[in-house]
Order: structure tokens, then sequence, then C-alpha cells
């Protein structure tokens, strides 16, 4: 049964914390779930926290230490010696020990890594802080069942037996080699109904998706969710397994990208939260607002060359912000389709295609637009608008045809040129896209306002 975090349950926490009650703290919190436990520990504060973390079973906490909150575990650790963090790292799978290892200072890492008394757990932590974030090595845990396929059937499930012992679930059985080569996958049916004289080599399934340390997480999820796996094993480049990744790890990915492409798409430069520091926020926020306000400095200029249409066709500016907003809301419909589209691989055809498929959208977009446009121009516009009329509307429907045109074309090329030279589409989404579209936009529908108006 889940905790229910109430003020009045975490005023009682904080109570028994003061009174140092720890038995009733112990069996208060003894049969809840690491998660409820979690959210309790985000609740109070980091001195309380840490009086929990030090208190419970550090087969719990541990797997508490991973579901809050990344800042309050990082001031958190700072409280723990390096012994109390190696008792938690032992209680966790490689793959996340690895991760609470690296976010540690490097003179702590090494305090740490001398505390972990389980030399084979220490080597294989220390194997996957050699991978670069963002790889299949970086997200695998190196535990796994495995068997070989010379073994008979009695072996295979006495050394299964040996090996669960420090695996928490078990997803998939992988076989190999004499030299850790990856030959397939056993089932476990096929295991229970073997006769106990066959061997590995006579029941196992030779096919078995496997992906490389190297090959990136994006593709990895690909697989995983094309596939509907709930585990893929790791090979390295000679095919020797190294581990193997799970669905929960590839859900976590996602989710951390999904959040760092928003906010980039939102113009925030690095992950941040509601609660961090002040400086902090503006650290992440300030520089997309720096190049926004280059951007209004351009569309300044370009708005001073056209000083003679403020003169003669005064009207013509209450249209600019009609122009701006559909090109920026244009361009970045069009940029979030395809960043979706790279992200999920799900893009298909060449990049002209799309282009032309770009085209043809805006085309007929820009057209329904404008006719709605000029009948309301016609009918009301003309009517409450000084000075307005017929041609000016007709100026301003070819330019919104013409600036619909141009902003999808910019929102769907600049990611897909992003894409190819390795750099994160998701910056291209956002106050990138509306500033340069904001821009052409003005400058287009002033150029065609001085063709036809004459200026």
């Amino acid at each position: 049964m889940a905790v229910e975090i109430s003020k009045e349950f975490l005023e009682n926490i904080e109570t028994l914390i003061r009174s140092e009650r720890d038995r009733d703290i112990l069996h208060l919190l003894s049969e809840e779930h690491p998660a409820d436990i979690a959210d309790v520990i985000d609740e109070l504060n980091v001195e309380d926290g840490t009086y929990l973390v030090k208190l419970l079973d550090s087969e719990k906490t541990a797997e508490a230490l991973l579901e809050i909150d990344e800042d309050d575990r990082e001031k958190i650790l700072q409280n723990l010696s390096a012994e109390e963090i190696a008792d938690e790292i032992d209680e966790m799978d490689t793959d996340d020990a690895a991760d609470i290892i690296a976010e540690l200072p490097t003179e702590r890492l090494s305090e740490v890594m001398s505390e972990i008394e389980d030399d084979e757990h220490k080597k294989d932590i220390v194997d996957l802080l050699q991978y670069k974030e963002g790889t299949a090595g970086s997200l695998m845990a190196k535990e796994l069942i495995r068997v070989n396929e010379n073994w008979t059937i009695p072996k295979c499930i006495k050394e299964m037996r040996a090996q669960a012992n420090e695996v928490t679930r078990v997803h998939s059985i992988y076989v190999v080699d004499d030299d850790s080569i990856l030959k397939g996958r056993l089932s476990l049916k096929d295991l229970l109904i073997a006769s106990s004289k066959a061997h590995i080599s006579d029941v196992y399934i030779p096919k078995v998706d496997y992906v490389n340390v190297n090959d990136k997480a994006e593709e990895v999820a690909q697989i995983m969710q094309k596939y509907d796996l709930e585990a893929i094993p790791v090979v390295d480049d000679e095919k020797r397994l190294q581990g193997r990744i799970t669905i929960d790890d590839i859900v976590d990915f996602i989710k951390e990208e999904a959040e760092k492409d928003y906010q980039m798409a939102a113009g925030i430069t690095e992950d941040v939260e509601a609660d961090d520091s002040i400086v902090e926020l503006i650290k992440a926020r300030l520089p997309w607002l720096i190049i926004a306000l280059f951007g209004g400095f351009i569309s300044v200029s370009i708005l001073s060359n056209f000083n003679g249409a403020l003169n003669k066709y005064a009207t013509l500016f209450f249209f600019t912000p009609l122009i701006a907003a559909t090109a920026g809301n244009v361009g970045v419909q069009s940029s979030a389709i395809v960043v979706q589209a790279l992200a999920n691989g799900t893009l298909k055809g060449s990049m002209w295609k799309r282009l032309l498929k770009e085209i043809s959208m805006s085309l007929i977009n820009g057209i329904v637009l404008a006719i709605i446009l000029l009948i309301i121009s016609y009918f009301v516009l003309d009517k409450i608008i000084v000075g307005f009329s017929f041609k000016m509307a007709v100026t301003v429907a070819i330019s919104l045809i013409t600036v619909i045109i141009l902003a999808s074309l910019i929102g769907t090329f600049v990611p897909l040129m992003l894409d190819k030279k390795g750099i994160d589409p998701a910056v291209a989404t956002g106050p990138f896209i509306t500033t340069s579209n904001d821009i052409f936009g003005l400058f287009i529908f002033f150029y065609i306002a001085k063709i036809i108006l004459g200026f």
C-alpha cells in the first residue's frame, strides 16, 4: 500500500526524527515501497532526508536514492561518508551504480570506489564508466543470465541458479560460446522440456536482436520499440556479450531526452527545474533571449528601410504582428514535426521530397488563410480601419501565402541539416525558428507591399 504523504504524515516523521525514535520510524516505513520512501525524502529537508537514508536498510534506500530528485540526491550524498555511499552502491545494479558514481566529484569518486567491497561489482562499474554518455554501453547493466552452448542441461540449470542470485529480474537467457561471443537466446520452456542428456547447443534459438556498445541510445530505443522487447543484449565489436539494456532504462532515457528537447525548444539551454536557483534559471534562459533581442534589432532595421511605407501606408503596420506570428507558428509546427520524426526514426524519403511536400501543404494552407483574410477584409476591416483598401488586403494575402511557404521550408530544412551535421535538431525549434521567421516574414511583407503598392 502506498504512503499517503499528507502534511500530518510528514510532521509525524519529522517529530520522530527530532526525537530519534528510530524504532517507530522503522515500523512506519519498513513495509513501504522504495518509490514511496523516495517521495517522503523529497518532501523532507536535506538533514532529515539524510537521517532516513542512514537509518533505513541500504537494500531499500539504494533504490529510493535512484528515485529522488537529482539535486536532492546530490545534497544527501554530500552528507554521507564514502563508506555509507559504498553501502548504497553495493545494493544497486551496475548501471544505476555507475550513474550515481558519475555524479560524484572526482575526489569523492575515488574514496567511494575504494570502499566498495565486492571486487566484481567494482570492476563492472569501472567498465561501464568508460562508455560515452548517450550510447548503449552507458545504459547497459552487467547483471544478466548467460549460459555456454557446450553445457549440458543439468549443468546449465545449476549455473543459472548461481547467477540468478545477482540478478533482480531474469528478462532473457543469453547463449555464448567459450569466447563469450553471443550465439543466441534460450527459451525457458525449451530448457524445461529438453532431455537431461542434451546440450544447450541443441535447444537454443540462434536468432536474437542485439546492439553494439557504441550504438546511440536513440537507436536502441527504436529497436526495442519496433520489436516490443523488454530487454536487449549489448555486444562489443567482436560480438562478445557485455551486458543488457532493459525497458525501464530506455523509458528513463526517453523521458530525459523529451524533457531536454522540450526545454531546448522553449529556448532554455540547460536542464533546469522550477525550484532551481535564480542564477541557474538565468543562465539557462538568458542566452536565447539575447539571440532574440538581436533578432529584434534586425527586424527594427528592416522596418526602418521601409519608412516610406509608414508615411504613405501607415495602415500596413497594423498587420506586422499577423505576419510575424503566422511565420513563427508555421515554422515551429514544421520543425516540431521533423524533430519528432527524427527522434522516433520515422522520417522516410529524401530531403527534397520532404521539402516538396511542405511546399504543397503550405501553399494549400496559405491559400485557405488568404481567402479567409480577403473575406474578412472586404466585409469587416474595410469599414473599421481608416485608410484600408482592398488592394492592401491583396498585398497582405499574397505576403501571407509567401511567408507561410518560406517559414515551413525553414522549419523543415534547418532541423534536417542540423541532424546531418550531428547537431541536436531540437535547437532549431522555439526561439531560433520564431526569430528567423519573424525577420524573413517582415522583409517579405514590406517588399511585396513595395512592389504592389509602390512606395
